[in-house]
């Protein structure tokens, strides 16, 4: 499947069945079945994340609203008038929906329409994540990760110190160690036990894009010529280790990464809009597109047998891996 959107690519993302889903610039959420909504008209999409249930993505605009878009329509979840939806996340296993808006990040039950929690930072939040439960949210702000209990409405948070601008944050698959992206070009990492620094630098640009592999292993990231590797194996994460770097190519840089939790399957996109899949334990390197515009989005499906892309232009694609 190729579509031509005309549109940023925004996001995209598989539903829990395996169904494709493009979230776009225009404010249109576009499923490979044909389906288009008009999630936020005459706005544009800055970030989506899979609804818990599985079922549609939740998208927030620079209309100020979250939205809960399916095939058959689009359900407002909330909206600030005036406001930028900066960052989403959602998770299955507590039914929890979190987004950000300037300093303020808000949580939401899919199944409770009454709960809300708000929790307020002194500083803009740029990145969400749930943990592996469900229970914590982390959020990437200036100066370091604050985490909360996403449930409690009378808290402070564990704040996560380290000088700069975080951009992004994801949890290891077992919740030992978080990783976030930075506005230099590196990650920085803690061990939540002890709240152990890893600084993880070395790159040409941003690593935006991060995906854990091969049962929390492996952490994949972009901000390279090739897809760099870092091992998690152990008490101490990749510290006192060096990345691996896989499918360089001199004069383009790696945008976006993704592949299935379990697998040793790493898909990555590029600037000059290849897309290529690795087999981590082997040397098998699959070309699924050879060229275009800049990837811009990436992901791979719950059974890790297909990869959605999509560009800058608008362009789209649905290939087995």
């Amino acid at each position: 499947m190729n579509q031509d959107f005309d549109a940023f690519v925004t996001a995209a993302l598989f539903e829990k069945d395996g169904r494709a889903v493009f979230a776009l610039g225009d404010g249109t959420v576009r499923f490979e079945t044909g389906e288009t909504v008009e999630a936020h008209p005459d706005a544009a999409i800055l970030c989506a994340a899979r609804h818990p249930s599985g079922q549609g993505v939740i998208t927030g605009g620079d209309d100020g609203r979250v939205v809960w878009s399916k095939a058959d329509g689009a359900v407002e979840l909330a909206a600030l008038t005036g406001r930028w939806i900066d960052a989403v996340d959602a998770s299955a296993e507590s039914g929890l929906i979190a987004f950000a808006a300037g300093k303020q990040v808000e949580v939401l039950d899919a199944k409770d329409s009454l709960f809300r929690r708000v929790f307020a930072h002194e500083r803009s939040v740029a990145g969400l994540a749930f943990e592996p439960k469900g229970r914590k949210l982390a959020c990437a702000t200036y100066n370091g990760c604050a985490v909360w209990f996403a449930r409690i409405a009378e808290q402070k948070p564990t704040v996560l110190k380290w000088a700069g601008s975080h951009l992004g944050v994801t949890w290891s698959p077992d919740a030992r160690f978080l990783i976030s992206s930075m506005q230099e070009n590196m990650l920085h990492g803690w061990r939540i036990a002890d709240a152990k620094d890893m600084r993880m630098s070395g790159y040409g640009a941003k690593p935006k894009s991060l995906a854990f592999l091969g049962g929390g292993k492996l952490l994949a990231t972009s901000g390279a010529a090739g897809a760099v590797v870092w091992q998690f194996v152990g008490n101490n994460g990749p510290m006192g280790q060096q990345a691996a770097e896989i499918g360089h190519r001199d004069g383009t840089l790696v945008t976006r990464v993704a592949g299935a939790p379990d697998k040793l399957v790493l898909v990555a996109g590029t600037t000059d809009g290849r897309v290529w899949a690795a087999e981590l334990n082997t040397t098998r390197q699959t070309t699924m597109r050879e060229g275009g515009a800049a990837i811009s989005a990436l992901a791979v499906s719950p059974k890790g047998d297909r990869a959605a892309w999509g560009d800058e232009d608008g362009g789209a694609g649905v290939v087995p891996l």
